[in-house]
């Protein structure tokens, strides 16, 4: 498997006082220069941490791929034309949410969804849809045409180490085998940590996984290069 490091919460402290401390575009290339095969950010509707500057910069500056979360909005389509990143995550999203809730319904809204892939598909951009590990939502999302889906593992993690875990991780396993089976590749995300982590070589098939939080967590204390580091020691 791979490691897609996601360094929105760099964003988040550098705008909790604002100014240029840190820097996003230094966390993107250590996040690069320590093997991420890609580098992870979310433009959210509101920019309550990465910025279209950040987009920018990083698009400029660093050569690994990047995967760019949005919200299947007009402006959001329209901002990853332009820029043209490898790969765009579609994600759910509201305001008052602190963090992803859980994943996009596509399966409520196939034809706008479908509609909004064929401009980034035209533009050469790689579509996934982050979704929960749901049967509909899979067929749906293949039925759109998407590239690839993200599983929602924001359950699985939320019930590491309880009763619920066995249930929870057979959902994904189930959902994993599945989405592959229809011709869509699978990456996983959300919730996942230094901990919890080691579970996803128990699904076959996966190529990525999007990890933020965990990481940006533990590079407080031993740096960032070494947490990705770390990380990619446990999925590999």
């Amino acid at each position: 498997m791979e490691l897609g490091v996601n360094i929105d919460h760099v964003a988040t402290l550098r705008n909790a006082r604002g100014g240029d401390e840190p820097d996003v575009l230094d966390a993107a290339i250590i996040a690069q220069r320590a093997g991420a095969s890609a580098i992870t950010i979310h433009l959210r509707e509101d920019r309550r941490h990465i910025k279209d500057s950040d987009l920018d910069l990083i698009k400029k500056n660093i050569k690994t791929n990047i995967n760019l979360e949005m919200a299947a909005t007009g402006e959001m389509q329209q901002i990853a034309i332009a820029n043209r990143p490898y790969s765009c995550c579609i994600v759910p999203e509201k305001r008052q949410e602190v963090t992803t809730e859980g994943g996009l319904d596509v399966h409520g809204q196939e034809e706008y969804i479908r509609d909004f892939i064929k401009p980034l598909h035209q533009a050469g951009i790689v579509v996934s849809l982050f979704i929960d590990p749901d049967e509909k939502q899979i067929f749906s999302a293949h039925k759109c045409n998407a590239d690839f889906i993200e599983l929602h593992t924001g359950a699985y993690a939320n019930a590491f180490g309880t009763e619920c875990e066995k249930e929870e991780f057979e959902k994904l396993k189930t959902a994993a085998a599945l989405a592959q089976n229809l011709g869509l590749k699978v990456n996983a995300g959300h919730g996942l940590n230094y901990q919890n982590v080691h579970r996803m070589h128990e699904i076959e098939g996966l190529i990525e996984l999007n990890i933020g939080h965990s990481i940006i967590s533990r590079a407080v204390f031993v740096g960032l290069e070494q947490a990705i580091e770390e990380m990619k020691d446990l999925i590999i």
